[in-house]
């Protein structure tokens, strides 16, 4: 009986760890902007000027 209590004061110990994480993670704004790193892979790169894309051998031989 006595490993009961000491499994309920280990979990809510942990529990309440775990609250004061999250209480600090969202004071600091960890949680603030969800959606933009899930829609940011959908958007195109931007599009490369002609002198970027060339290679450096291209730029050697003329």
């Amino acid at each position: 009986m006595e490993i009961l209590y000491l499994m309920i004061i280990c979990s809510v110990s942990l529990a309440v760890i775990f609250l004061v994480i999250f209480i600090i993670g969202a004071k600091k704004g960890q949680f603030e902007d969800d959606e933009s790193p899930a829609v940011r892979i959908l958007f195109d790169d931007e599009v490369k000027t002609k002198k970027e894309t060339e290679t450096p051998d291209k730029k050697d031989k003329e």
